[in-house]
């Protein structure tokens, strides 16, 4: 009952004017993001970032969380009008929605898209409200081998899970940790890295790293392409509108709904698991497991509700292990972890033990019921006026982005030298995507490499520089070995395929080879 009686003060802390306005403000943005190639609810939540700077804590988090919500829905638009998928996660979508949308017209698979966004979001949500207070419980016994070794699994899960090559993936996560060290270290005041160069005196700001690589990057990247980035023919009909299945028809595709919004929280927990991977897998669990499996692909109703449940149940799975554990599941939840610390708040278990601070977390939670209905409710009513967002030249888009960027960066602390910063980590970004490095994997590790490098120093204190500690210690122990895990699976697993494909190159030759008649 303590639970529903803090979700109950949270909810009237969401309808405070402010907090309500900065909810409806990211709705609008998320859906307006999300349905433009090459921008996307990440980049959303990043550009929104420095603008919440001046704000209090609970406006400003429920700000980017609203974004990160209504970006996860908002791609579908343009997925089912037009073939062009906002997001990667909405490219699933795409199989199923589209077709419908040309056999039977749009407003059909966009009243399913709607309806599988508001179950997803609302059954995610509920079990992240019960799952907050005993994660914190079993949180709140953690020691600073624990913390670390919390901080290892997460850095190694993003590792393993990032792209296809697992190499440029440790690279990638490499730097970010060689990023965190720069500046003055915690423990005992010790300048590293900075080469005598004053502005990395303070280390590198976080606020660089996500702008840079996130926005710039993708700006450079598009450059280096020529804007050839398909768009809305000017002469498209815009005149679209959403039709709500009957509750026979949801009841009909009940299998997939309770399947998807299960995958799609439990998938959002695991660190790394981000709305893409989770869409394509509750669509290959559907594909393969389903009911009407051998109707997905021609316009079936599960096609739809798949996917969509998948990518917004995932949202509330990245908050839970980012709020209870300070340990982010995806770029988003990086970028609303940044949040808290620039603000001056230590996401983890001590968040609801302090009385001030349980009002806030609760106040945050309470916000995502609210957003995934009005998401819904906006985006049934606001269609029309959204898909235009596809007009916009994209010259015109990219020079808002860079605006918004630069300005941003000086904002911060209003020196030129974090606008500098922000270039150099923009031509980093753009070479991570020239040369197919993923970006995540070093993000992370620039906001998760002061905390674990911090908890293992205290560790390496208490237990008289005994560094292996953290492998005695049950939990901890425990941990670390899932890490290894995470990071040994994928390249035994890569290595075996190797090694049976070398295994046929004789036989094949000696096939080919071989005398016939």
């Amino acid at each position: 009952m303590n639970v529903l009686h803090d979700l109950a003060i949270g909810l009237m802390h969401v309808f405070q004017p402010y907090d309500l306005l900065m909810l409806v403000v990211g709705i609008l943005v998320g859906m307006l993001v999300s349905i433009m190639p090459g921008l996307g609810f990440v980049m959303g939540v990043i550009l929104a970032l420095p603008f919440t700077y001046k704000m209090q804590i609970e406006p400003a988090v429920i700000l980017l969380t609203s974004i990160y919500f209504s970006g996860t829905y908002g791609g579908c638009f343009t997925t089912i009008l037009y073939r062009i998928p906002g997001e990667p996660n909405d490219v699933p979508l795409l199989w199923d929605g589209y077709t419908m949308g040309q056999r039977e017209g749009a407003a059909k698979p966009l009243g399913w898209a709607l309806v599988a966004a508001l179950i997803g979001g609302l059954v995610s949500s509920a079990v992240m409200v019960a799952l907050t207070q005993p994660l914190t419980d079993v949180a709140l016994k953690f020691n600073s081998e624990d913390y670390f070794a919390a901080i290892v699994f997460g850095l190694t899960t993003v590792v393993s899970l990032a792209g296809k090559s697992l190499v440029k993936a440790f690279v990638s996560l490499c730097l970010g940790l060689l990023v965190a060290c720069i500046g003055v270290d915690s423990i005992y005041g010790v300048s590293r890295y900075t080469f005598g160069v004053p502005i990395l005196g303070d280390g590198v700001q976080l606020v660089a790293v996500l702008v840079g690589m996130y926005g710039l990057g993708e700006v450079f990247k598009r450059i280096g392409q020529g804007l050839a980035i398909k768009g809305s023919p000017a002469g498209a009909k815009l005149k679209v509108q959403t039709s709500f299945p009957r509750l026979r028809e949801i009841w009909g595709v009940r299998g997939a709904i309770l399947r998807s919004s299960v995958l799609g929280t439990l998938l959002g927990v695991v660190p790394g698991a981000g709305a893409t991977i989770t869409s394509f897998i509750c669509y290959g669990v559907e594909k393969q497991y389903g009911r009407e499996r051998a109707k997905l692909g021609t316009g079936h109703p599960s096609g739809i509700v798949a996917p969509q449940i998948g990518s917004t149940a995932s949202v509330a799975g990245h908050l839970i292990p980012m709020l209870t554990l300070g340990i982010p599941g995806s770029a988003a939840t990086a970028v609303i972890l940044a949040a808290f610390l620039l603000h001056g708040v230590q996401p983890g278990p001590m968040l609801l033990s302090d009385p001030a601070s349980r009002v806030t977390v609760y106040t945050i939670l309470a916000s995502m019921f609210v957003a995934v209905i009005g998401m819904c409710l906006i985006g049934f009513f606001w269609i029309r006026l959204v898909v235009r967002v596809l007009l916009i030249p994209q010259y015109l888009l990219n020079a808002i982005v860079v605006l918004f960027c630069l300005v941003g960066a000086y904002a911060d602390r209003n020196s030129m030298s974090d606008v500098w910063m922000i270039l150099i980590f923009g031509v980093l970004g753009y070479l991570f995507e020239k040369y197919r490095f993923p970006i995540s994997p070093m993000v992370l590790g620039a906001i998760l490499g002061p905390i674990g490098e911090t908890n293992f120093m205290r560790s390496m204190v208490v237990h008289h520089g005994n560094w292996t500690a953290a492998f005695t210690e049950p939990l901890s122990g425990t941990m670390l070995a899932m890490s290894a895990f995470a990071v040994f699976y994928p390249v035994t697993r890569e290595l075996l395929h190797w090694l049976r494909r070398r295994a046929r190159r004789p036989a094949i030759a000696g096939t080919a080879s071989s005398p016939h008649g």
